[in-house]
């Protein structure tokens, strides 16, 4: 029988962490921030610094939110989004590396992940107001100003441009995951031993638990969370998950995700969920996203191609699906 590896599919993150032997003290805290709930743990020598190295993950994840809200009229996300169609924006060098990371993961997914998704006219509705389907000039006019492709960036002067009026981005799909990852390098930087840092269900982790035992996650069954399938180790590594459990709508007998797909303009049909493992959770966060709109036959065959990243799908059928590093018993 093969070892129990993963198992699907909302990742609830209910995690484990041993009884502490020694001096050092788990210390967690849950907050609300970037609009989501976050919630930090790190081993520390005691409650007091523990806490302070909370504090200081919190003010790192703040700033990024600074960068990259789109609701934030200050930020460099909108100023970019503003100046759509009108002239280029200097930006840091930090939002510009991002956005260009996110155009390469555009193309490794063929557009399936899109910043420019924010671009969309928003013309389905997941709070039950929609009883009928758009028309399909709708749908294809919802989408018209959205594509990575016509992005025009200068790295030399570090400028990004959107060249038609109404093109927006948005890191919905990216942002968390990368909040994830910069909290985390700065507790690492500060020699904090161990910890996860949770975006509401993206996360990352390193160390080990004050037990020097690995963290694990719990993977649970997206139709009864609280069920807990398998205790999943995950090792100075990140994990996260798109589903379609919460929000959805049906339509003539048909479900109908909240994911739309950024090519096409239509909801993403034939999977329930999507658990994308690799070693930054920005990347987890991106490819969840794009794996669920390419679908669950072409998303595993690119997620086989790439090293370091696996992946785990449950489909409309509830079947569950992995990628070729992962090994899990389905009795």
């Amino acid at each position: 029988m093969k070892t129990l590896f993963a198992l699907t599919c909302s990742l609830c993150c209910l995690l484990s962490f041993g009884q502490s032997r020694q001096t050092d003290v788990t210390v967690k805290k849950t907050l609300k921030l970037m609009g989501t709930r976050f919630e930090i743990t790190v081993v520390a020598p005691n409650e007091e610094i523990g806490y302070i190295n909370i504090d200081e993950a919190v003010s790192e994840i703040e700033r990024i939110e600074r960068l990259i809200s789109s609701w934030d009229e200050k930020s460099e996300t909108s100023l970019i989004n503003k100046n759509a169609g009108i002239k280029p924006v200097k930006v840091s060098r930090e939002l510009f590396n991002l956005i260009e990371r996110a155009i390469k993961i555009s193309e490794i997914t063929d557009g399936a992940f899109d910043i420019t998704y924010a671009s969309m006219d928003q013309i389905w509705k997941f709070d039950g107001s929609m009883d009928k389907m758009p028309t399909a000039d709708k749908i294809k006019n919802s989408v018209a100003k959205v594509g990575y492709q016509k992005m025009v960036l200068n790295a030399e002067n570090s400028t990004v441009f959107l060249p038609e009026k109404g093109m927006k981005i948005g890191f919905g799909a990216i942002g968390k995951g990368y909040a994830a990852d910069k909290a985390k390098d700065l507790l690492v930087s500060k020699e904090v031993k161990g910890g996860i840092i949770n975006a509401s269900g993206d996360l990352t982790t390193w160390g080990t638990k004050v037990t020097g035992e690995k963290w694990l996650v719990g993977i649970a069954n997206p139709l009864s969370k609280d069920k807990v399938f398998s205790w999943l180790p995950v090792v100075e590594s990140s994990v996260a998950t798109s589903g379609n459990y919460e929000k959805y709508i049906t339509l003539n007998g048909e479900k109908y995700s909240h994911i739309i797909d950024p090519r096409t303009g239509y909801p993403t049909k034939g999977i329930n969920s999507v658990s994308i493992f690799a070693k930054q959770a920005e990347l987890c966060d991106a490819l969840a996203t794009a794996v669920f709109t390419m679908g669950r036959d072409v998303g595993l065959h690119m997620i086989n191609q790439i090293d370091g990243v696996e992946a785990v799908i449950v489909d409309s059928e509830n079947k569950v699906h992995r990628s070729s590093g992962i090994l899990f018993d389905t009795n």
